[in-house]
């Protein structure tokens, strides 16, 4: 029994003590800020996937990582034989159709017209003399009648001589400029085996190595503009109606630890990502590094509203997101407003004069 009381003894002041030690707190007049979390990626303005418009395999790689472009500047070659033989069936095509290779079949229905027009000619001769004999009661009607048959039926051979070397010249003309379209094409598919650059920039990576097979569903490089950056964030969906664009962002770069750099928000894509149940939001650097790269990874602060002067209290002590516990171990209610990672503004409820007692955790 004297063994518990000794023990009892030596323990009351031990928690009499733990109890004196419990961290107190008053409410603070100070500036606070309400922001949003994102995290993204730094990537070049006007970034884009290069892809190829047709397969094929990789002929020649003509820049390196690095190297700044131009627009329409040629960076990969592929090649591909069918192609290249189509494109020599339709030029072979093409030579076939044209006008000048069928200048004969042409001048072969001339000549058919000409000797269809000298026959007409000369049978209208022959029926207006058997027209004179027969005023002058020379000859027979049966005889007039076949100079008046045999002048009609030249006539109608001069009109479909004429006739077929239209028909003729039309089929001509017709091949001919469908085989110059179909050429035109060929060429075209040809020209798309040579990759272009849409823009002026620099080639930030190049995914395709030559003999490489290249398909129209996968990028072969990336590029972007050379000097000018801007963040691609994403922000969570219960946070998305509080960013609006022109709004400041405080980020950090795993590159330049220690140094807080600023942006501005500039766009909201409305569309949200349904895996990540996230939004991604655009800002441009109002401050940058000296020194920038695409893909470097950044976490980042969207101040949504700063106050100057608000009362607040550091986040531990309030309780349930709406309580605190005064100097008595009294739980009391308040009423919040902004809230950061460290503290919690108070509208109502506290004066700067009370003093809290910090929960236990």
């Amino acid at each position: 029994m004297k063994l518990y009381i000794r023990l009892f003894l030596v323990i009351l002041p031990l928690l009499a003590s733990c109890k004196g030690e419990q961290e107190t707190t008053t409410p603070t007049v100070e500036p606070i800020t309400e922001s949003v979390y994102a995290s993204g990626i730094v990537k070049s303005r006007n970034q884009y996937q290069v892809f190829s418009k047709v397969n094929g395999l990789v002929q020649q790689v003509l820049v390196d990582e690095g190297d700044t472009v131009k627009q329409g500047e040629p960076i990969i070659r592929l090649v591909n034989e069918t192609s290249r033989l189509s494109a020599e069936n339709a030029r072979l095509a093409a030579e076939y159709a044209a006008l000048s290779a069928n200048t004969e079949k042409l001048n072969e229905l001339k000549a058919n017209i000409d000797l269809a027009k000298t026959k007409r000619q000369h049978d209208s001769l022959l029926l207006v003399r058997q027209r004179n004999l027969w005023a002058e009661q020379i000859g027979t009607r049966v005889e007039l009648e076949q100079k008046e048959l045999a002048y009609k039926n030249s006539v109608t051979a001069h009109e479909a001589a004429i006739l077929r070397y239209k028909d003729l010249k039309k089929q001509l003309n017709f091949a001919a400029r469908q085989s110059q379209k179909n050429l035109q094409i060929s060429r075209t598919q040809v020209n798309d085996f040579t990759i272009t650059s849409e823009t002026d920039g620099r080639v930030y990576s190049i995914l395709k190595e030559p003999g490489e097979m290249v398909t129209t569903q996968a990028p072969v490089a990336v590029i972007g503009d050379a000097d000018s950056f801007m963040l691609e964030l994403q922000v969570d969906e219960y946070d998305i109606a509080r960013v609006k664009p022109g709004q400041k962002v405080l980020l950090t770069l795993d590159s330049y630890r220690g140094q807080v750099f600023e942006a501005k928000v500039e766009k909201i894509n409305p569309a949200m990502n349904e895996r990540s149940r996230s939004f991604t939001v655009e800002a441009g650097f109002v401050t940058s590094p000296p020194a920038l790269y695409p893909n470097l990874t950044t976490e980042a602060n969207i101040v949504i509203q700063t106050k100057e002067k608000a009362l607040t209290i550091p986040r531990p002590y309030l309780l349930d997101g709406a309580y605190v516990l005064t100097e008595d171990e009294e739980k009391k209610k308040v009423k919040t407003g902004l809230k950061d990672y460290e503290k919690v503004e108070i509208l109502d409820g506290l004066t700067k004069n009370d003093v809290l007692l910090k929960p236990a955790q």
